[in-house]
This record gives structure tokens, C-alpha cells and sequence, in this order.
């Protein structure tokens, strides 16, 4: 599962990821999702039991007292702002009779991964033997469900079955927070406050509406629910009931999952026909600062300066085509087109849509990467990066404020930087190339 920001669009849930939202965090893992925890029984019921009755808590401290009582008067406000808005009272208790502020929720959003995960240690497990032999069964068992999709949305069986690989680990671990707390929570917190109220007023309609009962609207702590990851806003925008029982059920329904997903990169610019991309080889010579995934012409353009594909066979007919290489000049070259834009939709993280699209292509019975990955160098850690624009803007090459972010400025200034001293103007960060770029003049 990842725990990414889906939204139609800031980069949505995670991209991350991203590697991605979420950050975007690792592609989910193949643990099981564990069981929403049941809270114990009350003193009275342990008592009527026969049990003994244990002391009461200690009363919470001055600072979790007033925390809880702020909590309860924006739960007030809100209930306030959605009943003006249109939400029932039924829907209003269901939804805030007995919700809770989640401290686990507010530590997840508040905290920056330190470190950096390789593009191809997320591969593996993106793309992984045990996941795509998982994902193969999948289709096979669903292939009906799959194929109806395929025909209403044009989007490939495989890609869709690569995202809800990729998102909850084919339904294995979507998440267990409720969605109604985790919102509030994020709300009431503030960092993201309006951006999480008005997912939480989305998330009110879905309970209105009768699609999904409260305990069952479940998902990440980011508020990103079922087993695609839907927030509550692209759930309204694009869920679909694909089982024909006049609910929209992205947890349990796999119609509706599939449909849902299918229907969501269809409104967001699918393709039907293209690939998301391939791996290329570059020519001797290639100057690889255009390999910035920005930088868009025909593949037969590209076709025309030398860049092949792998087998020899000509390049698929991708009229605004870009080149990535997400490990730098020494690692693998991805020409890709606007298919793979449209995964980006789903999560603005380029490791995550290759996941996506590498799955996808092994799914189909396809290679891998072929290409070796550079495993000997070694990615910046956030302190390391903030080094690195420090550094940048020290020998004149402006990477903004250091934050730690590998963003396009950065990696502009550090293409431009590697010009200069003579270098394949990637744009990879590395140890290595930090330790250069800081060396004694």
C-alpha cells in the first residue's frame, strides 16, 4: 500500500513515491494486512462477566485534555459546516459519534524520510518474481471481469492489475485506520487542514450516499481507501459500480475495484492502443541531459537520432515522447509516452509509474529490465541532498533554497554544474558525485 496523496491533481495519493507519495512510501510489501483491532469490553460488560474490574485509567494530562477538548470543538464546527452544506444528521452521527483523534496519523504526516530508497531496490519489489506470479493467477481468475473493463475503458488488463498489485498488494493490505478519523485527524492537525477537510466533506457524501457503511470505509492513514487507494474526492469523481448492486464498493467488490480504476486512467487521459513506454538503448555520443523526461518529441524523432530499441524492432508510434533515465547515464533508458503521463496521475512518482508499467509489461508475459542498474552508487539521504544544493548554489549554480528535495531546480543546477566540469549531464545524484562536487578547489 502506499501511503501517497491521490488527488486529481497534486501529485495524487502518493506518485510518488510517490517513489514516490508518500512520500510516497515503497510499493506495498507482501505482508498481510492485519486485522482491524476490535477494542476490548467495557468494565460493565467485564463486570456483568464475572471478570474484575480493572482500575480506571489515569486521567490525561493538562496538554492531552486540552488537545481533546480543541479536537471535540473542530469536530463541533465541522459537523456544523456539513450539515449546512447538505449532509443528513443520520450521516452526521454515523460519522462523528465516537470518532478519535489518531496521534499514529499526525506522526506519519509529520515525519520526512531520512533516507532515499534506490530506484532499483523499489523495482524489485515492485516487480517482483513473487508478485508477478501473484498477479498472474489474478488475472486468470478475473480474466471475465478484466476483459469487460478492457472493452468499456480501453485500459489493458495488466495495467490494471499491476495498480492494485502495486497498491495493496492484490487486495492483501489496503489499510485498517478509518477513513472518517484519519481525515479528521489531518484536519484538526492543520499542516494540510483545508485540503483534508474537504476530503473528509467528500467522505460524508460516500457515507450518504449508502456506497460503503463506516466500519467499512477503511484505507491509509493518508485517507486513501480500498484496494486501488482511492481518496474520498476520486472515489466520487470516478468509482463505478462495475457488480451492478447500486453501491460502489472498492473494498470488497472486485467488479467494482477493477471498473473503478479502469474508469479513473480513462478520464485521466489513457490511451487505448499505446504502450506506457519501453526500455531503449541510447546511441554513443547521446547527450543525456535531454533525457529528462521533459523534453518531448515523436519516437520517430528520437527514432532519427539513434535511439533503438532493444530488440532491433521498430519504435511503437508515440507522437509526444519523452526519455528517462532514472538511475543516470550508467543505468537503463526508458522512452515513454503519454500513458506513462497518465500513470503519473495516479501517483506523481516516477519509480512508481515504471513500477507500474514494468509489472504490468512482466504481467503480460514480457522481460524486465534488461538493462544492469548501477548498484554500486549510492543515493543522497535528505541531509546529503541539502548538502549538495548547498554546494550547488556555493559555485554559482542556483538549486534554490537547500531543502533536502530532489526538485527540478536541483536537478537543473546539478545538470548544468556537470557540463561545466565535463561531465554526462544526468542529473543523478549520487555519494559519489556529492563527494566530487565538494572536494577541495
Amino acid at each position: 500500500m502506499t501511503d501517497c496523496i491521490f488527488l486529481p491533481r497534486m501529485a495524487p495519493l502518493c506518485a510518488a513515491l510517490v517513489l514516490g507519495l508518500a512520500g510516497c512510501a515503497a510499493p506495498g510489501t507482501d505482508s498481510m494486512n492485519p486485522a482491524p483491532q476490535v477494542p476490548p469490553p467495557s468494565a460493565p460488560a467485564q463486570a456483568a462477566a464475572g471478570a474484575p474490574v480493572p482500575a480506571p485509567p489515569a486521567p490525561p494530562d493538562g496538554a492531552a485534555a486540552a488537545q481533546a477538548q480543541a479536537f471535540a470543538q473542530w469536530v463541533a464546527q465541522l459537523r456544523s459546516e456539513a450539515r449546512a452544506a447538505g449532509i443528513q444528521e443520520a450521516t452526521l452521527q454515523r460519522a462523528f459519534d465516537g470518532v478519535q483523534l489518531l496521534p499514529q496519523v499526525i506522526e506519519r504526516d509529520r515525519s520526512q524520510a531520512e533516507f532515499t530508497r534506490a530506484v532499483w531496490d523499489y523495482l524489485d519489489t515492485a516487480a517482483s518474481d513473487a508478485r508477478v506470479t501473484r498477479g498472474q493467477q489474478r488475472l486468470q481468475e478475473l480474466r471475465a471481469t478484466l476483459d469487460d473493463a478492457t472493452a468499456r475503458y480501453g485500459v489493458p488488463a495488466e495495467v490494471v492489475v499491476a495498480i492494485w498489485g502495486m497498491e495493496s498488494n492484490y487486495g492483501a493490505n489496503y489499510g485498517d485506520i478509518p477513513t472518517i478519523d484519519a481525515l479528521a485527524t489531518l484536519g484538526f492537525d492543520g499542516r494540510r487542514g483545508s485540503w483534508a477537510r474537504g476530503q473528509l466533506m467528500a467522505a460524508l457524501r460516500i457515507l450518504q450516499s449508502g456506497d460503503i457503511a463506516r466500519e467499512r470505509m477503511i484505507g491509509s492513514w493518508a485517507g486513501a481507501m480500498g484496494q486501488t487507494q482511492f481518496l474520498p474526492s476520486v472515489f466520487l469523481a470516478h468509482a463505478v459500480d462495475g457488480d451492478g448492486d447500486g453501491r460502489r464498493d472498492i473494498w470488497g467488490s472486485m467488479p467494482d475495484v477493477i471498473a473503478s480504476t479502469a474508469n479513473f486512467l480513462r478520464h485521466e487521459g489513457w490511451q487505448p492502443g499505446q504502450p506506457w513506454g519501453l526500455e531503449v538503448q541510447l546511441p554513443p555520443g547521446f547527450d543525456v541531459g535531454r533525457a529528462d523526461g521533459e523534453t518531448r518529441q515523436s519516437s520517430a524523432q528520437w527514432a532519427a537520432e539513434g535511439v533503438r530499441s532493444l530488440d532491433g524492432a521498430a519504435l511503437p508510434a508515440l507522437a509526444d515522447a519523452a526519455l528517462l533515465l532514472p538511475a543516470g547515464a550508467r543505468g537503463p533508458a526508458f522512452l515513454v509516452g503519454a500513458n506513462f503521463r497518465t500513470i503519473l496521475r495516479y501517483n506523481n512518482a516516477t519509480s512508481y509509474a515504471l513500477g507500474v508499467g514494468l509489472l504490468a509489461q512482466r504481467l503480460a508475459g514480457g522481460p524486465g529490465v534488461r538493462t544492469a542498474w548501477p548498484r554500486e552508487l549510492t543515493p543522497l539521504r535528505r541531509d546529503e541532498t541539502r548538502a549538495l544544493q548547498e554546494a550547488l548554489n556555493a559555485r554559482g549554480f542556483n538549486s534554490g533554497a537547500p531543502d533536502g528535495i530532489m526538485g527540478r531546480a536541483t536537478r537543473t543546477a546539478l545538470r548544468a554544474w556537470q557540463r561545466s566540469v565535463g561531465l554526462p549531464a544526468d542529473g543523478y545524484p549520487t555519494v559519489q558525485l556529492l563527494q566530487q562536487l565538494t572536494a577541495p578547489r
